[in-house]
């Protein structure tokens, strides 16, 4: 399976450590769905960071804590 065709989710993706996790592994070619729970304006920051330099990265708002975030997390990473 090559890179193109793999994705991940990193949760708290909005700063610090996940940001750098994010920004990583969509430089290494892996779709890269950031979450977040509070700070959309910082998730889309970090997209547009990902995208600018060619990555794939969506931002996704759920709260892990719910079973129904977890769903939707993976629904949008797929």
């Amino acid at each position: 399976m090559d890179s193109h065709s793999r994705a991940a989710i990193v949760t708290g993706g909005t700063k610090g450590i996940g940001a750098e996790i994010a920004r990583r592994l969509a430089a290494d070619g892996i779709a890269v769905a950031v979450n977040y729970a509070r700070d959309g304006a910082a998730a889309a920051a970090v997209v547009a960071e990902i995208t600018a330099g060619g990555g794939r990265a969506i931002a996704v708002e759920a709260d892990l804590g719910d079973p129904a975030g977890a769903a939707a997390i993976f629904d949008a990473a797929e």
